[in-house]
């Protein structure tokens, strides 16, 4: 199998330079190429334009800073040399046959011979694009499909040709799983592929039905989105976010690739009122708005469209009651008799139809329509799972109702369902209507898999700990949003001489879409309001001793984060003896957000880690300014990359680019350092006292001077600044972790009393966002 160290990119337009910077985030060096600029003495400037603006773009295609400097920018006429040295080499120019074709003759002469070519289309055949190319050519020649934005999006379809071989499709396959962190869906040579086939149908079905039926852009959103496990931003949302502008292309594409009789030319449906604002400048989030927008003229006014007018309209709260008269049943809801069932009917039914569909055409196997779905438009679940959750038959009959084709595979699954669980194994069912077992790939340990099969070790309302094997346990966080509660600190406080028995190593981890968003804030806040203040700060002293017995286990303690690790989410890492975060782990001591510090031993550790760090000159002030910077202005980071220029992460620490990969990979740096493991030393500090305090507090009144620190910002700095100053200590007292713990608690308890800070929890309870009191 080929080993891709070195990679090529052609066409520097969106998708081809932000598929170039995830190159680099994988830390491989990458060739960005495009056509000779016509303007200025720069030739190369349309591929370093594009480099240039992705470092200042957000959400950010690079995951560092350090990662664009290995993006080589170039043009094709004077650089394409320079795939010589490439072991992949990926297409993503113009969508234009003859371009394509005429740019891979000039590959193939270039390119040394186990190289291999890949292109991002999904809208040209396979076979169309290698048709006047030579045999090795096409015996070298892919398609990977990758969503935008690369960097965030998970999913990577891979089409092979018929003279594809086969060693070529699972060299890219490897290198995408294993070193880009893509979940990859091997699809047929077929038009639109896997999630682009069935998710532009879904979109085009939903608009044009809503706009039939008069149905507000909000109402239309809040059915076609949580009901069915589908993001909120619905049908609307999501296309002002891809881009309304690209809706006629993409959709007018797939009509012209798809034969006559396919479902899709049935709900491909014109609307007017869409074609209007396409032609009036209206392309979604980028521009000056879609089918929502933010009327700046009327003092950032959130307005909508009326999709029988074209009239713009405030913007207003869905009022569907059919979401609440069905409950939990989406086939109560499709079967609701008002309009909002029937429009739900309209959509749903229809796309999960068309998916079934799919099957034998796009792909051969359920599960990989599902993933592709899941991970390409964020549904909660594919098309059969949803399937399988209203019940096969029952499905099946309702489509027949509504005049839509039964699909084959739905015949043979009558009377069973299309997943199954046999002897604590998922199963799926295939074309043959035989199941088979859903076997992960080499290397990928899910405690989804672990969690079907046994019973955990220790369990409460909001935490477990189960045995993933090899005398390693994980630890588990089950609460909405992982949030940390007294529940969580009772069961590590059990699983520390559970594990130190039974065991060799924790890991800590989960499956949800974040780690741990922190304190259960609603529980702090009804304490609060009752005057529980004794019941508060055990919590906070639970907390603080919960987080020592980890980080002084006589085992190795190893942080699995994924998504958001904010608050006491981020001080449970930092206790951690060493972290295998997901590259897409954004880390931080958001505290100061909701008026208080961190409690839980974040301004210790961050402490000890700025003060020992090379990064910084030697001395009593400049680690606890430094983490008063970074603590004081809630500071999260970007990346997992980001989070070790933050220390939040450690140079030992690890970083995993596959999610799915995340837990096999933290169990492997467990067992590891479990070979020859030594519980830490406690650390001494020395902290520079009331004139550090002075210091900091002096910078909180600069920025409120210049109108960046509210009042409660300053109240807050100055109990951060009292914490990491060590209070009234001098230079020749050093603090415990003791020590500096007390001081937290003590700090943390003064300001939940405030009424500035009991109104931020409120706000952020309320709004999700921080309150600027």
């Amino acid at each position: 199998m080929e080993d891709i160290r070195r990679v090529a990119v052609i066409g520097a337009g969106v998708m081809g330079a932000s598929i170039a910077a995830h190159v680099a985030n994988a830390g491989l060096p990458v060739v960005l190429l495009d056509i000779v600029a016509k303007d200025g003495d720069d030739r190369s400037a349309i591929a370093r334009g594009a480099i240039d603006r992705m470092l200042k773009t957000e959400p950010a295609p690079f995951m560092s800073k350090a990662a664009a400097k290995l993006v080589t920018a170039g043009n094709i006429d004077d650089d394409l040399g320079l795939i010589a040295d490439c072991d992949l080499i990926i297409e993503a120019v113009v969508e234009r046959l003859d371009v394509k074709q005429a740019l891979y003759e000039r590959i193939d002469a270039l390119r040394k011979p186990t190289s291999l070519v890949s292109s991002n289309t999904s809208t040209i055949p396979l076979a169309r694009l290698v048709e006047s190319q030579s045999a090795a050519f096409r015996r070298d020649f892919v398609i990977t499909h990758f969503f935008n934005p690369p960097r965030y999006m998970r999913l990577l379809e891979v089409v092979g040709g018929a003279d594809t071989r086969p060693d070529a499709l699972d060299a890219v396959t490897a290198f995408a799983d294993l070193v880009l962190g893509k979940s990859v869906v091997r699809c047929k040579d077929r038009p639109g592929f896997i999630a682009n086939r069935l998710g532009i149908f879904w979109l085009a079905v939903g608009v044009a039905e809503a706009a039939e039926r008069g149905l507000a852009v909000e109402d239309a959103d809040a059915l076609i989105g949580r009901p069915f496990g589908i993001p909120k931003t619905g049908i609307f949302a999501l296309i002002d976010l891809v881009g309304l502008d690209l809706m006629p292309h993409v959709i007018g594409s797939m009509a012209g690739a798809l034969a006559p009789d396919d479902l899709f030319h049935r709900v491909n449906r014109p609307v007017a009122t869409v074609e209007a604002m396409i032609r009036a400048g209206y392309t979604g989030r980028k521009g000056k708005g879609g089918f929502y927008r933010l009327n700046r003229e009327r003092g950032k006014v959130k307005e909508a469209v009326d999709l029988a007018t074209g009239d713009y309209r405030p913007e207003r709260p869905a009022r569907v009651p059919a979401i609440e008269e069905a409950g939990r049943s989406m086939e109560a809801l499709m079967r609701h008799p008002g309009q909002h069932g029937r429009y739900a009917r309209a959509v749903m039914a229809s796309t999960l139809a068309y998916a079934a569909l799919l099957v034998g055409d796009a792909s051969d196997e359920v599960d990989a329509i599902d993933e592709a779905m899941r991970l390409g438009y964020n549904w909660k679940e594919g098309p059969f799972e949803l399937i399988d959750r209203i019940g096969v038959d029952r499905f099946a009959a309702l489509i027949a109702e509504d005049g839509l084709p039964v699909a084959p595979i739905l015949r043979i699954a009558a009377g069973r369902s299309f997943y199954r669980v046999e002897g604590g194994i998922r199963q799926v069912l295939g074309l043959d209507g035989q199941y088979r077992d859903l076997a992960r790939p080499a290397g990928v340990i899910m405690l989804a898999d672990v969690k079907r099969a046994g019973e955990p070790v220790l369990k409460n309302g909001s935490a477990a700990l189960w045995d993933v094997g090899d005398g390693v346990a994980c630890l588990e966080f089950t609460a909405k949003m992982n949030t940390l509660d007294p529940d969580v600190m009772d069961l590590i406080v059990q699983a520390v001489p559970v594990v130190a028995e039974r065991f060799r190593a924790l890991v800590i981890y989960n499956e949800g879409s974040n780690f741990s968003v922190g304190a259960n804030l609603g529980l702090a806040l009804f304490a609060a309001n009752i005057a529980a203040w004794g019941e508060i700060e055990k919590l906070v002293a639970a907390g603080q001793e919960a987080f020592k017995a980890l980080k002084y286990a006589p085992f190795p303690v190893v942080g699995a984060p994924s998504g958001m690790a904010l608050g006491g989410g981020c001080e449970i890492l930092l206790h951690c003896h060493a972290v295998q975060a997901h590259a897409e782990t954004y880390m931080g001591l958001v505290e100061a957000g909701v008026g208080v510090v961190p409690g839980w031993g974040g301004c210790k550790e961050m402490l000890a880690r700025w003060q020992a760090t090379p990064k910084q000159p030697r001395g009593p002030m400049p680690g606890p300014m430094k983490v008063f910077e970074i603590v004081s202005t809630a500071t999260v980071s970007k990346s997992a990359a980001d989070a070790g220029d933050l220390l939040y992460l450690r140079p030992r620490d690890g970083i995993t680019m596959n999610r799915y990969r995340l837990l096999a990979d933290a169990k492997a740096m467990a067992l590891r350092l479990a070979e020859d493991f030594a519980t830490p030393v406690p650390p001494d500090y020395i902290l520079p006292g009331p004139t550090g305090r002075t210091a900091m507090e002096m910078a909180v009144a600069q920025f409120a001077r210049l109108g960046k620190a509210t009042p409660h910002d300053i109240v807050v700095a100055g109990g951060l600044a009292e914490v990491l100053s060590g209070g009234e200590t001098d230079l020749l007292q050093p603090l415990g972790e003791d020590d500096v713990l007390a001081l937290e608690r003590r700090v943390f308890m003064r300001l939940l009393r405030t009424p500035g800070t009991l109104a931020r929890v409120e706000h952020m309870l309320e709004t999700g966002k921080p309150l600027r009191n």
